[in-house]
């Protein structure tokens, strides 16, 4: 499948299908957006695994972003 050629370019890390598609179901297509929501809401989206979260918590450290609280 060819990427979007309107899509803006993401910051997220590169993850696995199901985990992506569940972040852009809940609108969370960018680490800033990501940083509004809870560690616990992203991983009750279906799709996020552990592989996932700790890909996004390392791209959220690189960033100096974190989990809102």
């Amino acid at each position: 499948m060819a990427a979007k050629k309107n899509a803006p370019p993401s910051d997220l890390p590169k993850l696995a299908a199901p985990a992506m598609r569940a972040l852009n179901r809940a609108g969370l297509t960018s680490l800033a957006k990501l940083s509004q929501a809870s560690e616990a809401e992203a991983m009750e989206l279906h799709g996020m695994g552990p592989n996932a979260m700790a890909a996004i918590r390392a791209a959220m450290k690189r960033a100096r972003l974190t989990f809102a609280k």
